[in-house]
């Protein structure tokens, strides 16, 4: 059964620093892409970044130059450093996981969710 577990959530200042991690169980995710998501409240489940099994990454647009999304093959981990935050990246993270070998781009190709870690940045 495959399990993935945010870990690394919590209370913020605001130009704060946070590390989330994922952990995988249940498959060998080197092969898929992985990615990160985010709800703050009210609001869809946006994008925030994205991995490929060769290591190539994506982010979304305010994320571009404060986050940084990386992956430990070994220990099937998926990490989002998170640096200069804002009160507007409060939110519920999800880690995610594809299903397809080889997908370019996690967001079409979700397979699995972990349960959330929340993050909240203070003003």
């Amino acid at each position: 059964q495959v399990q993935l577990v945010e870990s690394g959530g919590g209370l913020v200042q605001a130009g704060g620093s946070l590390r989330l991690s994922c952990a995988a169980s249940g498959r060998t995710f080197s092969l898929y892409a992985m990615g990160w998501f985010r709800q703050a409240p009210g609001k869809e489940r946006e994008f925030v970044a994205g991995i490929t099994w060769s290591g190539s990454t994506s982010y979304e647009g305010s994320a571009k130059g404060r986050f940084t999304v990386s992956r430990d093959h070994a220990e099937n981990t998926v990490h989002l450093q998170m640096n200069n935050l804002k009160p507007e990246d409060t939110a519920v993270y999800y880690c995610a996981a594809g299903r397809t070998p080889y997908s370019n781009d996690i967001r079409g190709d979700i397979g699995y969710w972990g349960p959330g870690t929340q993050v909240t940045v203070s003003s």
